[in-house]
């Protein structure tokens, strides 16, 4: 087997690890929410993964913080579907 006969520079060893950086991971929305998920995840807002409920997000609130929530599941719902006129497709 073969043995190195110069121990590697620093700039040999830097120039190496130079494609060894992080990279952002990737953000897309829910299509039910429209909340920020991680690809292969369930959105934690809604529960669902896939167009199914997965989790029961309404389970661990009280009755206060259901309503809220609820509510402004509601909104996101009715903001999704909402209809543009002519004039706005036109912008």
């Amino acid at each position: 087997m073969g043995v190195p006969k110069h121990r590697p520079t620093k700039s040999k060893q830097k120039r190496r690890r130079m494609h060894y950086y992080l990279e952002a991971p990737k953000v897309f929305r829910c299509p039910k929410c429209q909340k920020p998920v991680l690809g292969h995840s369930v959105c934690l807002n809604c529960g669902h993964y896939k167009g199914k409920m997965v989790i029961d997000v309404f389970k661990k609130l009280n009755k206060k913080e259901k309503k809220q929530k609820a509510k402004e599941m509601k909104e996101a719902k009715v903001a999704s579907k909402k209809d543009l006129s002519m004039e706005e497709l036109s912008k």
